[in-house]
């Protein structure tokens, strides 16, 4: 999330479990040196990469990763073979805003038709949409902007077109009205990689208290659709204002051949599942030890097909930004870091004072520093 938003306003053995955090101990109290850079783009504090700032989107596509990212006014794009070698490979700017559109925030990369298409947020204040760039190739060639019409034309940042039940989607966070009092999750059909069929849908709002620890406005935003071992349709999503440490990841899941538009059919996690604070975390989940304020991740999928991702048990690789511990919560001291997650199976998600169907039991993800 860019600064200038805050005035805008499975079952998984526990030997797996513990093979995957073998070897961690909590970080030394106080320690907030600056870290020494790898020549792989990785630093010596866990998982940091030494790619500064937020939002991070990688996708793999054949044996190349692929990252977007907001800078100098527009859309850069870097390849590696590793992962971890993103962040510290050459920045090919591929997007300017040569047409004055405002800041532009937290491009989305995916590879669907075999284009690498960019989705991003560009705008100043309320008028802040969505946009599409696509290309042939990964880090050039990129076509002009095109706005994406989404339903109502209302603010729109994070979107992100994901194809489910043979049918295209489009998730984003935005506003109800013209006003920021809350950022909601919505969902519309596409008919085209550009244009939306139909209404716009909510799916969430911060209306959770454990959502709701930071406001002016609530926030849920950045959602990344991912489909689990059972092919049931998850939206993990970043919860309370990035501006504090109290920024989190939590989850939505679709019952059981539900409809993605109808809200009543999503299930949302009892807290966050990646988190630095324990009060806010769901029960059996733990802070992290590492980091504050992680949040705005990335599933790296192939190509970001959302139906990609592994079976039950094995670890896939995630990136998201938070603060080393240690140091003080600032935008400026956020970095790319690396991480994994698990499928957790038999977790039960609950609905307080809710009549009809009070819990859903299914996979949920255990986040991993």
């Amino acid at each position: 999330m860019s600064p200038s938003r805050r005035w805008l306003a499975v079952l998984v053995p526990f030997s797996l479990v513990a093979a995957l955090v073998v070897g961690e101990v909590a970080a030394p109290a106080g320690r907030a040196h600056a870290a020494a850079a790898g020549t792989d783009g990785t630093s010596s504090v866990r998982g940091r990469t030494t790619l500064g700032g937020a939002d991070p989107s990688v996708i793999k596509v054949g044996d190349l990763y692929v990252a977007a990212k907001s800078v100098d006014g527009g859309i850069a794009v870097r390849t590696a073979t590793t992962l971890e070698g993103i962040a510290a490979a050459p920045k090919r700017q591929v997007w300017n805003d040569t047409g004055g559109l405002g800041e532009v925030w937290a491009p989305e990369i995916v590879h669907h038709d075999g284009q690498y298409r960019i989705y991003f947020a560009a705008g100043t204040g309320a008028a802040h949409r969505m946009y599409h760039i696509s290309s042939t190739r990964p880090d050039t060639g990129y076509s002009s902007a095109t706005k994406v019409a989404l339903p109502d034309d209302k603010w729109a940042i994070d979107g992100v077109p994901f194809t489910f039940g043979g049918q295209r989607w489009f998730v984003w966070s935005g506003w109800a009205g013209d006003t920021n009092v809350e950022q909601n999750l919505y969902i519309a059909r596409m008919s085209s990689p550009t244009a939306a069929t139909g209404g716009r849908h909510i799916i969430s709002q911060p209306r959770e208290p454990w959502e709701r620890v930071v406001g002016n406005p609530y926030i849920n935003e950045a959602p990344q659709p991912v489909v689990d071992p059972d092919g049931r349709l998850h939206i993990a999503y970043s919860a309370n204002g990035s501006w504090s440490s109290d920024y989190c990841i939590a989850d939505l899941r679709l019952r059981s051949g539900g409809d993605p538009t109808y809200v009543w059919d999503w299930y949302k996690s009892n807290g966050c599942l990646f988190g630095s604070h324990a009060s806010t975390m769901m029960e059996g989940w733990h802070a992290t030890l590492y980091v504050d304020g992680p949040g705005h991740h990335t599933f790296v999928l192939p190509r970001g097909d959302v139906a990609a991702g592994p079976p039950a048990g094995p670890r896939f690789p995630t990136m998201f930004h938070a603060v080393q511990k240690g140091t003080p919560y600032s935008w400026a001291n956020r970095y790319w870091y690396t991480g994994t997650a698990v499928w957790w199976g038999g977790t039960t998600y609950r609905r307080a004072n809710v009549p009809g169907s009070p819990t859903d039991t299914g996979f949920s993800l255990k986040f991993f520093e």
